[in-house]
């Protein structure tokens, strides 16, 4: 019998409503190509942390185009195989690395021009340990966009996480605007 993943996090979206991430409405309110324009280019690696089933991982794969890679990472095994079932209907897997975290560890040895972490920081309970371990992954330069709901997220929370961002070393360049989200886009120096 394999451990469950969300054992030590109970908070995290369960794959029986991964529908509820990839819809008309959210494809209506979280364009990907109007959000990350600007910020992925071709060639750039990228890491969509918690990808759920790959609402964002799967254009994000476009946008870096054939030479560039996305690590789509999440805790539960369920979403990474619908990533990799969708990625390989679009042709996409072979710029894709699918990656199951543990709980509370990304476990990941590579370094990334751009960070996604879209509505999952609030699942997380050791925030600090988080932001220090993207900081480590994000090449100096790159960039790392939080976002999330504003409607479960109250202000203070949010500030926290960015507070707690901040601490980890990131710079604060901008808090573009998302739909009914509250997001922050960070830069780690140069």
């Amino acid at each position: 019998m394999s451990k469950n993943p969300l054992a030590s996090h109970p908070d995290a979206c369960p794959s029986w409503l991964a529908w509820t991430l990839d819809n008309p409405l959210r494809r209506w309110l979280h364009n990907p190509q109007q959000i990350f324009v600007g910020l992925v280019q071709p060639g750039q690696t990228v890491l969509d942390l918690g990808c759920g089933p790959g609402y964002f991982s799967l254009p994000l794969a476009r946008m870096v185009g054939e030479n560039g890679r996305v690590a789509a990472v999440d805790l539960q095994p369920e979403m990474l195989d619908f990533v990799r079932r969708r990625a390989e209907r679009q042709g996409l897997l072979p710029r894709m690395l699918l990656h199951q975290a543990k709980a509370g560890k990304i476990d990941l040895d590579l370094q990334v021009d751009f960070t996604l972490a879209f509505w999952m920081v609030h699942e997380v309970p050791d925030q600090p340990a988080l932001f220090a371990q993207v900081y480590r992954l994000v090449r100096p330069g790159g960039r790392f966009l939080m976002v999330e709901p504003a409607l479960h997220v109250v202000s203070r929370s949010y500030q926290k996480s960015v507070d707690l961002a901040l601490a980890a070393g990131f710079v604060a360049v901008s808090g573009p605007r998302i739909r009914i989200s509250q997001a922050t886009l960070f830069q780690k120096q140069v």
